[in-house]
């Protein structure tokens, strides 16, 4: 088992998709449920993932 339990593996979703998985935790803590639609953005070598709802710094 895993020390610690936020290193994640990557994993293919279908052909062309990979996933990871996301500490139930964290989505608690920040209200989040199954099917949300959340937004994906690179930026400055990381991925920032936020509510879509929610606007966020743009570029």
């Amino acid at each position: 088992k895993l020390k610690n339990k936020n290193i994640r593996k990557i994993a293919r979703i279908g052909n062309r998709s990979l996933g990871i998985t996301l500490p139930v935790e964290f989505l608690d803590e920040l209200g989040w449920r199954e099917k949300q639609k959340v937004v994906v953005k690179k930026q400055r070598g990381r991925l920032i993932i936020a509510d879509w709802k929610t606007k966020i710094k743009r570029k």
